[in-house]
């Protein structure tokens, strides 16, 4: 059995596994946050929007919940839930930010 160290202690396969899933989750939820342009691009150090990036990384973590669900560890399985309940409720502003951008737009169209 391999074993790693992190911060000092000794992770077994089952627990590098685990931390390497915990990674993706992470990964997936910086990824959306800089689609939502609730942090910045590291590559351009600015704060940019691109909600098509940041739906995709939410649908692919909700394709991981559902193909790994009753597989998870309770505490991964949280984890997972409760990051993907905040990418909803931020998603969800900022897409009605776009509807109240675009509903002011016709209405200096029309004005």
């Amino acid at each position: 059995m391999s074993e790693k160290e992190s911060n000092g202690e000794k992770l077994n396969e089952d627990q590098q596994q685990q931390l390497l899933f915990v990674m993706l989750i992470q990964q997936h939820e910086q990824i959306a946050l800089m689609g939502m342009g609730k942090t910045v691009n590291p590559v351009t150090e600015k704060a940019e929007r691109d909600l098509k990036s940041a739906k995709y990384a939410i649908d692919t973590l909700i394709m991981i919940q559902k193909f790994t669900k009753g597989n998870l560890p309770d505490e991964i399985s949280s984890y997972l839930n409760q990051t993907l309940t905040n990418l909803r409720l931020n998603y969800a502003d900022e897409k009605k930010k776009d509807s109240g951008s675009s509903a002011e737009k016709d209405q200096d169209k029309k004005s």
